[in-house]
């Protein structure tokens, strides 16, 4: 799904860019709501129930995801399509990790946020392989990052649609442009904790 910041934001001045994010409508319009298809149903789980508004349902959701980490088991085919989707992805606002895996899909990283992309990617290979590409996955661990990240991937994204790059949350949520938002400054707003 594509995104476009209203023209006031993407022309915003790189200190003020964190104030201005804060008060536009980008945070409501690419901020994923719902119950995610397919999943979402299956699992209990609502992008609503992601939010710093309620930080015990976010701790308890992110927890719900992170346990599917430590249950599901990955192997051959499996294995190898998890570390091709799931390597492409980090949660570098808190740990610094180049990716939530090791290159032989070992976790690279034991944040709460790593567990809960590791246990949804897990889960939509093992049950709905058919359903999601490798593209689709990703976008779905970009959507979770979103949520657990918001002042920095709404920074992010400004900074990306200031420099003309097409705002997907694969773009905004995947290694491909990581730390492009460097040049906006520094901030934290994260939501579920490390």
């Amino acid at each position: 799904m594509l995104y476009s910041l209203p023209k006031d934001v993407a022309t915003v001045n790189v200190e003020t860019t964190k104030t201005a994010i804060q008060s536009t409508p980008l945070m409501s319009s690419m901020m994923p709501k719902g119950t995610p298809n397919i999943y979402g149903p299956e699992l209990g789980v609502s992008f609503d129930d992601i939010s710093s508004t309620n930080a015990q349902k976010a701790d308890a959701t992110i927890s719900k995801l992170g346990t599917l980490d430590n249950q599901l088991v990955v192997q051959g085919k499996e294995l190898q399509r998890y570390i091709d989707i799931v390597s492409q992805i980090s949660c570098e606002y808190c740990c610094g990790a180049d990716s939530i895996i090791t290159s032989d899909g070992k976790p690279s990283c034991g944040c709460a946020h790593s567990y809960a992309m590791r246990g949804l990617a897990k889960y939509l290979i093992k049950n709905h392989a058919d359903e999601f590409t490798d593209e689709e996955i990703l976008e779905e661990l970009a959507k979770l990052k979103f949520l657990f990240f918001p002042g920095q991937m709404s920074k992010k994204a400004a900074v990306m649609q200031g420099k003309g790059i097409e705002l997907t949350y694969t773009n905004i949520g995947s290694n491909k442009y990581r730390g492009i938002e460097a040049s906006a400054g520094t901030g934290n707003n994260m939501v579920g904790g490390c």
